[in-house]
This record gives C-alpha cells, structure tokens and sequence, in this order.
C-alpha cells in the first residue's frame, strides 16, 4: 500500500512534467488511472513547439538520469511508440552539468585506497565529458601513460533503485490493467533495463566488457578498444588509455586528415559484422561520440558500459531471416519465424509468409544503397502484433545498435551500402556456418550429443527398473516387468543404428 501511494504521487509528479511539455500521450496507457489524466489536463500547456518524441524527450531530460536512460531504452521500441518518436527519442542526449572536481577525486581515493597523488602524476580536475551516471576526466599515470579515468556520480545507485522501482511498479500496472500489451513483455523490458543500469554502475564491468572485445579483435588490423589500467579501476573508478582522434562522422575533419571514408565505412561494417554473428557479443551504444579514428586510421572504440549479446541459436536465426528477405523467399523468413518458436504454432503461416512479403517487397525494391537492414526488422517487429510474436528484447537492442551504425555509414558516403561492403566476409560466414556442409556438422554434433547421453539415460531406465522390481518397492503385475525388460534389452541392441548414422554423417563431412 506504501509502495503504491508513494508510486502514484511520483506518477502524477511525471504526469505534471510531461503536461507543461505537452507530452501526455505515454499516459494513455494508463486509463484505471483517472486521476493521472485529470491533473494532466490541469497543467497542460498546449502550443509548445516540436514533434511528440521531441516533446517527450524534453520532458524526459528534464526528469533526470533515469527517465534520460529509459528514454534512450524506449528509442529501441518502435513497435511501441512508432518509428518517428523512437526516432526522436534515440538523438535524447545523456549530457547532464558536471559534478564537482573534489568529488571526483574523493571517489578515486575513497574506492582505490590511495591518495591521487600516489596514483596519477597529473588529473585535471575539470571533466572533458558528463553524462547521467558517469563523468570523465584527463589525467597522467605515474609512468607517464596519458589515461582517461571515468568516475560513478555521487548517490548514483540510490538515485536509480528509487526509479528503477517505480519502473518496475508502472510495468506491473500495465500488464494487469492491459492485457493486449503483455506481449509486449513491459516487465521484462524493465528487468532488462535494470539489469543494464546496474551493470554500468559497476565500472569493473564495463572493464571487463572491453577487456572481452578487445580479446576478440586481437587479430583484426584497424580496430583497437583501449586498453585497461586495472590497478587503478574499481566498482565506482575505471581507468583506460587515453584515445587521441577524430569522431567518425566528422568526414571533412578526416578526409583533410588524409583517411578513406570508404575504407573505414568497409571496416566499421566487417567489426560489427564480426561482433555480431562471429562473436555474439557486440558493442550497442555505437554512436558517433563513441567511435573515434586515430592517425594510423583505426576505429578506436569507448564507452563500454552497454553491450549486447546475442546466443548461437539467435544468430542463426538472424541470419536464415536475412538472406531469406534478401533473397525474396519469404516463405523461408516465415519458416525460421516459426521453428524459432518466436510466431505460435497456432498461426497461418501462409498468412505470415503474406505479411513479410509486405515489409520485404517495398524495401528490396529500392536502390542497393538505399537499403536498410535496421528498418527492415523494424518494420517486421511492427506488424507482429497480428500474430502474437512476443517481443525479443535481444532483437530489439541488436535493431537499434543496427539503425545507428547505418546512420553512420550514410555520412560516411552516402551511395554506398555498409552490408554490401561487407558481403565477402557475409559470404564466407555464411558457407562456413549455415551452408550444407555445416549443416552437416550440425547434424553429426547433434547425433554426437545424443549418443552421448545415450548411457546416462539407459542407467536410468535400469535404476528405475531395479527400483519398480524392488520387493520393498513399487508391485508391478508380471506382464508389466516382463515389457520393461524387454524395452530395457531392446535399448541396448537399438544403440547401432545410431552409432552407424553417426559413422556416415562423419563420413560425409569429411569427404565434402
């Protein structure tokens, strides 16, 4: 009771925000609640100038930290909010003033043990950038490497568990009052949401994220994460080498540098390609401030505190859909849709074939350039709804990441197509992992794992037949031990007809 008081004054707190930006539509989700629509309409101020998802995202910053990085969360969802306001709501900037210097330098020596002086030979107490859960500061280590070290804001997590509760109680609410949006999953989507959160309020995590791509990228030229000072990194302190270089979509900057627009648009897409279907582990806060090019032309990645990954079976799927829409068999995009189990088995799969014809058709018709992967997938996640396809929230991060790295491959030149730079690589990817002969490695691995618990199962099938003949056990009729016998024998004789398929399936791989 509580809970939900001290929830419903926060909601008409919000209500009179959003209001005085006439940005009052989120609440429409909420009609058990009158009383949030009638204070509303008390302090709604109409006229104000903007789209609704310029509005929002106003009303968004001006609520602080939280409702800043729900905004960017809701940007993903434009089978919510629709494409334009997701739009509006992916350019809301997590700049926030910065926080004392001397703050700054508490933490450090509070969560590092040290006095600064011990640790850095120089820290300019002045940050060079201040976002809603974090700032960054310049400094020199004691052995003279140029290092950026980012810093948690004071009373961060608090600030966030109040919300982050909140959230949760909002996502609870409308589940119970809207039972067309459960689908949606809005329950998950908060966990998901508070899991991220709380993971970037971990510095030792974000450490831990780049450490990881940079182990993945070792052997790739022209891609380089920073690397770790882990002496000096804790939970609320990170510290990384210094990046020196030019944001990647400041074309006249790099063209005058002497840099190739083209080959580092080839490059950026291959990494994210590489990071997605290769690795399934891939950076997804990838805008533009957030990758630099250096004077040797590599992308130099930062800001690690949000990543995605995506399990072998997803990027499977994502990759059957793809070149079943980039092919036009969209019966084959409807199929995948359906084993995945992501469409229910009780829909017409004729009519699903219908549907992404009718997302795929308009968008390949166009010219190569023109193309885009990202509204591709945004356009299907929108018409599922029709087919109670639950939301993939991994899709959707992944979606999202994919519309921004487009975006950036646009400014780079425009007439060329990112996935089409990358199609080589796409190619070989695909032969090696979903062509016939890796189905057939597939299939003898999947023969592999069966066979293997082939005698786990049978000694349980005998220990539960010891049991049921136990005397002191389960009575059986005679008739009904004598066919768990026999089922028990034929077990074991059935063993060589798979261990014979096993043989063939081997066989053919390794003569293909």
């Amino acid at each position: 009771m509580i809970r939900a008081l001290r929830n419903t004054v926060r909601l008409l707190r919000i209500g009179r925000t959003l209001a005085r930006h006439d940005a009052l539509f989120p609440l429409e989700l909420f009609p058990a609640y009158p009383l949030l629509g009638w204070v509303s309409r008390i302090f709604s101020r109409k006229g104000v100038p903007g789209r609704p998802g310029e509005r929002l995202a106003a009303a968004l910053h001006e609520m602080g930290p939280s409702f800043i990085k729900l905004g960017q969360t809701l940007a993903t969802r434009s089978d919510l909010i629709g494409e334009e306001i997701s739009a509006d709501l992916s350019r809301l900037q997590d700049r926030l003033p910065p926080f004392p210097g001397v703050e700054a330098r508490r933490t450090i020596e509070l969560e590092l043990g040290q006095p600064l002086e011990s640790l850095f030979a120089a820290f300019d107490e002045a940050p060079v950038a201040a976002a809603s859960i974090s700032q960054v500061h310049f400094a020199e280590t004691l052995e003279g490497e140029k290092v950026a070290v980012k810093v948690l804001r004071p009373g961060i997590e608090l600030a966030f568990a109040r919300d982050l509760d909140l959230f949760a109680w909002i996502a609870a609410l409308v589940e119970r009052t809207q039972p067309q949006l459960r689908r949606l999953k809005p329950r998950e989507v908060v966990a998901i949401f508070a899991a991220t959160v709380r993971a970037e309020m971990d510095l030792r995590f974000e450490a831990a994220a780049a450490a990881e791509l940079a182990e993945n990228f070792a052997d790739y030229d022209g891609f380089r994460v920073p690397r770790i000072d882990w002496p000096r990194t804790a939970r609320r302190v990170l510290t990384l080498e210094r990046i020196d270089g030019h944001r990647i979509d400041d074309v006249e900057i790099l063209l005058a540098a002497g840099h190739d627009p083209d080959l580092l648009l080839k490059r950026s897409a291959e990494v994210f390609f590489l990071q997605v279907f290769r690795d399934g582990f891939f950076h997804a806060d990838m805008h533009p401030g957030n990758m630099f090019v250096d004077a040797a032309g590599d992308l130099r990645p930062v800001d690690f505190g949000i990543m995605g990954r995506l399990d072998v079976k997803t990027r499977y799927f994502l990759a059957d859909m793809m070149v079943g829409f980039l092919n036009g068999d969209y019966r084959r995009v409807a199929e995948v849709h359906f084993q995945a189990g992501y469409v229910p088995a009780d829909q017409s799969i004729d009519d699903f074939t219908q549907a992404c014809r009718s997302i795929g058709a308009p968008i390949l018709g166009r010219p190569l350039h023109e193309i885009s992967v990202a509204r591709l997938l945004a356009q299907l996640f929108q018409v599922t709804e029709a087919f109670q396809m639950e939301t993939q929230p991994q899709l959707l991060l992944l979606q999202k990441t994919m519309l921004v790295a487009e975006g950036v491959g646009r400014r780079l030149n425009p007439r060329l197509n990112m996935w089409e730079l990358a199609r080589p690589l796409i190619e070989r990817w695909m032969r090696e992992h979903r062509g016939p002969e890796a189905r057939i490695r597939q299939a003898a691995l999947d023969i592999g794992h069966v066979v293997e618990r082939l005698p786990a199962l049978l000694g349980q099938m005998e220990r539960a037949a010891d049991r049921l003949a136990d005397p002191a056990g389960v009575k059986l009729h005679p008739d009904t031990a004598a066919a768990l016998l026999r089922r028990r024998r034929a077990g074991l004789v059935a063993q060589w007809p798979v261990w014979a398929a096993l043989a063939l399936v081997l066989a053919i791989a390794l003569l293909s």
